[in-house]
């Protein structure tokens, strides 16, 4: 993954308007061990400048212009000194280098003003990269990171097709364009069934994403939008590939006034029984489910999750549709082995969001069956955004001391990844997992999937019976 984006290379929304500015230096974070890049003697801290004569303007013509068998590469080192290097390679083999942005142009932000953004339910102060409210073709291309194509210009539509950049990850919303730049307040929001058309007509691919405000655009709204996607999934190579509905997330830090309403367990459970009502609708022709529902529902709702099978390939796995399902099915089987018991005593806590503390009830319970070793889970609201159930990413470091200041947490904290900056030991409010070591009074271990929660908890394997 990339880092989060520099403020300094953010486009506002007027000068994404205008134009890209001009690609800068792509500045090398990584050189891989016995790698290409590192036989030329690149180092971390050099730029390149451009590949074959050709100034690349973010990570995909990069990977686009590398494929070439001979290359000339432009760079400057750390001490701004111009060097040109050429190298001779087989086209499947990569450099070895890593960068520090994905965008050597700018990031395009969001021209959008939608009040359920939860960029702007934010509170002030914080960094400014959490500001930043992407809305580039190329992240979604890359990451998959959702736009609503509002901002796209002729020569991006045009690259798009060129490079042929698909699938896209597509926030649709609504399929009524009334409607539609009404939310997004945007009236270029409006032309979604063109943009549609486009995409059918260039054979490229899309995953749509809806926010379900109520009131807004649920109901009827809802019910015509999906069936409107469905049209586009049809055929051997559908235009619309996966739909994700998604509850709207508000804080306490969101606009006064601004109309919206919180998703009520009532709300969920009607949401439930139409998406699934459709589910079998678009199963006949489709073959598909098509449209998923996000974790979340269920868990507001206080239904059960749907069987691992019902999300087929989990083709928004990384939107929170299915997330959980999976979480648990890999959890199934890193825990298959369990040891009866361990030789030394283990206590250790593991923290998550509240809206998932039930989900998880029964992998704790299968644990702690093991003799000697104690596992206690803590499912916690978050004060900082002022809503009671959250999931696990949006806890801040605040949180956590608010949560379990004088609780028995035991040897260890466990601590998922999710919570952190990317590539970095840092909550959402700043705070650092140092800090949050120290104020607690308990080592923090941080774990990144099941696998690494069954070791951290068992301990030093030497030490189980």
């Amino acid at each position: 993954m990339w880092n989060e984006p520099s403020t300094g290379i953010a486009l506002t929304a007027k000068e994404a308007e205008a134009s890209f500015l001009p690609p800068s230096p792509a500045e090398i974070t990584l050189v891989e061990e016995g790698s290409i890049g590192e036989y030329l003697g690149f180092e971390p801290g050099d730029r390149l400048i451009s590949i074959n004569g050709v100034v690349p303007r973010d990570l995909i013509d990069y990977r686009y212009l590398i494929v070439e068998e001979t290359l000339r590469l432009k760079v400057i080192d750390k001490k701004g000194k111009i060097h040109v290097v050429d190298c001779d390679k087989e086209p499947d083999q990569g450099l070895g280098l890593g960068f520090k942005e994905a965008l050597f142009d700018g990031l395009k932000q969001c021209n959008n003003h939608c009040s359920f953004c939860f960029i702007d339910q934010q509170p002030p102060g914080r960094r400014q990269s959490l500001y930043l409210k992407d809305d580039d073709f190329r992240l979604s291309f890359l990451y998959g990171s959702y736009l609503t194509l509002t901002n796209l210009k002729d020569k991006d539509w045009q690259r798009i097709n060129e490079q042929r950049l698909s699938p896209l990850f597509v926030s649709v919303h609504t399929t009524d364009p009334n409607l539609r730049s009404k939310m997004l307040k945007n009236p270029q929001a409006a032309h979604l069934k063109e943009q549609l058309d486009w995409f059918s007509q260039h054979e490229l691919q899309i995953h749509a994403q809806v926010v379900v405000c109520p009131g807004l655009n649920d109901g009827e709204a809802l019910q015509k939008t999906l069936v409107d996607l469905s049209k586009y999934g049809q055929g051997e190579w559908p235009t619309v590939i996966s739909t994700a509905v998604v509850p709207v997330g508000l804080t306490r830090f969101r606009p006064k006034n601004d109309g919206l309403l919180p998703v009520s367990p009532k709300c969920a459970l009607q949401v439930i029984n139409q998406v699934e009502t459709l589910q079998k609708q678009f199963k006949s022709f489709l073959h598909s489910n098509f449209a998923w529902l996000a974790d979340e529902w269920y868990l507001i709702a206080r239904q059960p999750l749907p069987a691992r099978n019902t999300y087929e390939d989990l083709p928004q796995q990384e939107n929170g549709v299915g997330s959980i399902r999976a979480f648990l099915e890999m959890m199934d089987e890193a825990t298959q082995d369990l040891p009866t018991s361990l030789n030394t005593q283990r206590r250790c806590s593991w923290v998550v969001g509240k809206l998932v503390k039930d989900a998880l009830e029964p992998i704790c319970a299968r644990m702690n069956s093991i003799k000697g070793l104690e596992i206690k889970l803590y499912g916690l609201p978050s004060l900082f955004w002022g809503t009671e159930q959250v999931v696990t990413g949006l806890l801040t470091g605040q949180d956590l001391i608010n949560g379990l200041k004088g609780a028995d947490l035991g040897d260890q904290l466990l601590l998922p990844s999710v919570m952190l900056r990317q590539g970095e030991a840092v909550f959402l409010d700043d705070m650092s997992i140092d800090e949050l070591s120290s104020s607690l009074a308990v080592p923090i271990r941080i774990v990144h999937g099941p696998e690494d929660i069954v070791v951290a908890a068992l301990g030093d394997l030497a030490e189980i019976h």
